[in-house]
């Protein structure tokens, strides 16, 4: 079966959304899954969640491009094992992509090494700059919030206030109290 997955970033734009909808039609799409939601926030994405969930062994998921359904290469990599453990393909229409072939599935594999070369360079460079900063004084770190409040943390502990209500107060994590609570000899969490 050949399910369709049509998906535009906001309301404004129903033309987009009409459009991908002909077009998965035309492709002979017998089933759609359409929603007006952005991509960045992938558990507000349900319909997507629904066409996953609806995919069978052998059918195929189109889309009519790559950005209507992953919003980074991890995420559609995330996407292709979930279909692939269904026994199901991808196609997307706009690129020519079709993971039931081996050309497809090249490609698709490509860009993901090619996403995870950028990140780990991407990554390197972070640390090189860290170090560079560190080494000119001008790079501390952050600063631990929660750890210059454990005065604070001890006192209300010793007064009888749980791990709980003290973060609350203190506006801190509530691991953080267990944290400071166990550095301190003998201290045991309410």
């Amino acid at each position: 079966m050949l399910i369709g997955y049509a998906r535009t970033s906001t309301l404004d734009q129903k033309a987009g959304l009409e459009a991908q909808r002909d077009e998965l039609k035309a492709a002979g799409c017998e089933k759609l899954f359409e929603e007006q939601v952005s991509s960045v926030d992938v558990r507000a994405r349900e319909r997507l969640t629904e066409a996953l969930d609806y995919v069978r062994e052998g059918d195929t998921l189109m889309v009519t491009k790559l950005d209507r359904l992953a919003r980074s290469v991890p995420h559609l990599l995330e996407i292709m094992n979930t279909l692939k453990e269904k026994g199901a393909t991808l196609r997307i229409l706009g690129m020519g992509v079709d993971t039931g072939k081996p050309t497809g599935k090249l490609m698709l594999t490509v860009l993901g090494g090619i996403a995870e070369f950028e990140r780990e360079i991407m990554l390197e460079r972070q640390r090189e700059g860290i170090a560079k900063a560190k080494a000119a004084g001008k790079y501390k770190g952050r600063k631990p919030t929660a750890m210059a409040r454990s005065k604070e943390v001890l006192e209300m502990h010793s007064a009888g206030a749980g791990a709980t209500e003290i973060a609350k107060v203190l506006g801190i994590g509530r691991a953080s109290v267990y944290r400071i609570l166990s550095t301190e000899q003998g201290v045991e969490p309410v």
